[in-house]
């Protein structure tokens, strides 16, 4: 137990550390940076300056500034260095922060492109009018607790039985609700969220559309989705 002079040192360093993470994320080139890679891929300097509207000089000192606060990561391959999001939990305290800032729109009218809303990745998860269908469809289902914070017993056989099987005891929530930012409702996150959409991309019922979020819906995946979940007005493409 700490005595009480630590506790206030540690009370210290930890509003300190919150204190420089908002700083880190609180310029607008950065945060565009951050969302760009919200695609869970690792971008090089020169797309993150570009999806910025920044010059490269400018880019690297933001960057610099970001992998600083451990909000990402900087890998190096041969001679090339690429930016990822430092973590699930950097992700989802991204989403969460989209969802407070729409809030403050008025009017509250989504003006995500359309094709970004129709179905986007969120990180390692699945986002847009497609998964919050699902999420739907899984709580009226009773594939999800109520407040859709885990799986039920029910949820984790049917998943399996379409092959998705989430770890008995993962590092991360089993399931959660992750809130929309365009669609200002939830779609699912957590350990099940990541294996849907991991399952999605490997059966060939989503393919990523290069450049940023956006993923698309195949024939496959038509079929896959009105068969599993009940969605049958997915628009082809």
């Amino acid at each position: 137990m700490l005595k009480p002079g630590k506790e206030n040192e540690a009370s210290d360093a930890l509003e300190m550390s919150m204190a420089a993470v908002a700083a880190a994320m609180s310029d607008p080139s950065r945060m565009k940076m951050l969302c760009a890679l919200m695609d869970g891929r690792a971008w090089t300097a020169t797309e993150l300056s570009a999806v910025a509207e920044i010059a490269s000089s400018t880019a690297s000192a933001h960057l610099t500034r970001l992998v600083n606060a451990r909000l990402i990561t900087c890998l190096s391959q041969g001679r090339h260095r690429y930016y990822r999001l430092a973590g699930q939990p950097i992700a989802g305290l991204i989403e969460t922060l989209m969802g407070v800032s729409w809030q403050s729109v008025t009017p509250p009218t989504p003006r995500t492109p359309h094709h970004l809303r129709a179905a986007r990745s969120c990180y390692d998860h699945l986002a847009g009018e497609l998964a919050v269908h699902i999420y739907d469809f899984m709580t009226q289902a009773g594939w999800l607790t109520p407040d859709g914070s885990s799986l039920t017993d029910g949820g984790r056989v049917n998943l399996a039985q379409m092959g998705i099987f989430i770890t008995p005891h993962p590092r991360r929530k089993a399931c959660c609700a992750c809130l929309d930012w365009s669609e200002r409702r939830f779609h699912p996150g957590g350990e099940a969220g990541a294996a849907l959409f991991q399952h999605c991309l490997s059966s060939g019922w989503l393919t990523r559309v290069p450049g940023f979020r956006e993923v698309s819906v195949t024939a496959k995946g038509r079929r896959a989705f009105s068969q599993h979940f009940a969605i049958h007005s997915l628009a082809q493409k």
